[in-house]
């Protein structure tokens, strides 16, 4: 652990709510309310929104109108950071062809879940994003690579911080601008996370390379974000409302939830650059729009005080 306890002046909220969020939920939200969904968010000051996955339309339904959704939403893409997950050179062919600027690959440290989301081994995964990577990075597009499993596994239990090395190595050697490491089913803890941290520094993987992605199933993400931050990462990845989980891994629940983030961020007197007040309404809107419920505990507080004023 650092031996400094200072927050950064600002942290960078990576919104994933429209892709993470979206495709674990049983309901298929369409393109329209998608395509308002994400210029509401980036309207309340969002500045980096994951918009949709260029996978195979029967492996996640619900995201089977990414092209779409890149399509409806070109001039905003001119204005800011949209990111869409591919899997391979096809994938990634789809998304340039819509004028997709910047892309996420999603790897596993663990052989079980490797398997379970991606079809292959870790070594066969990674053989097929090096491509996908170095092509990206030829024609100007950044990339930020996802790291899931990170600290356990529904099928292996806890991950030890070398396996996630391993491939954190691997992704930065192909020239990923970005790591998200995930908390794919949400039992980490502030020790684990500490852990991981100081094993990637010590192999030459520094904070500014990374960012965080907890999910919220023991309670603990809010709690890990804080430890993140005051351990030098910036970038933190949250969902509107809380949305999501994994469909791959069912003991995942839901992401941490982008209101719950701001509300400790901006007592910490940290900049975001996020207006909590719209993102609520974000919230509020999109939930009577699709009748998804929203898991923010800051958001339901934040509507529940409006409404007895």
């Amino acid at each position: 652990m650092s031996d400094t306890r200072s927050f950064p002046r600002s942290v960078t909220v990576y919104e994933v709510g429209p892709r993470d969020g979206l495709q674990n939920e049983s309901r298929i939200v369409n393109t329209a309310t998608k395509i308002s969904l994400i210029e509401k968010l980036a309207k309340a000051g969002l500045p980096t929104i994951e918009i949709g996955s260029f996978v195979r339309p029967d492996l996640i339904p619900a995201l089977a109108d990414s092209e779409e959704v890149a399509i409806g939403l070109k001039d905003l893409m001119k204005k800011m950071r949209l990111v869409c997950l591919v899997p391979n050179l096809k994938g990634l062919e789809r998304a340039i062809s819509v004028g997709v600027s910047e892309v996420a690959v999603f790897a596993s440290a663990t052989e079980s879940f490797a398997q379970a989301n991606l079809n292959s081994s870790i070594a066969q995964s990674l053989e097929r994003f090096e491509p996908v990577i170095r092509r990206s990075r030829s024609s100007g597009i950044r990339v930020r690579g996802y790291i899931s499993m990170c600290f356990g596994d529904p099928w292996e239990g806890a991950v030890n911080a070398s396996q996630v090395g391993r491939v954190a190595e691997a992704l930065i050697e192909f020239g990923v601008d970005e790591l998200s490491l995930g908390d794919t089913i949400g039992v980490a803890t502030p020790k684990e996370v500490i852990d991981l941290l100081d094993h990637l520094d010590k192999i030459g993987i520094k904070r500014e390379k990374l960012a965080v992605h907890f999910h919220d199933t023991y309670g603990q993400a809010l709690a890990n974000t804080l430890l993140s931050i005051l351990e030098g990462i910036t970038t933190v990845d949250a969902s509107v409302g809380g949305l999501g989980g994994c469909p791959f891994a069912l003991s995942a629940t839901g992401n941490l939830a982008t209101e719950d983030l701001i509300w400790q961020l901006h007592g910490l007197g940290i900049e975001t650059g996020v207006n909590l007040e719209e993102l609520v309404k974000v919230s509020s809107w999109l939930h009577q729009a699709t009748g998804i419920p929203i898991k923010s505990k800051a958001a339901v507080a934040l509507m529940g005080k409006k409404a007895n004023q």
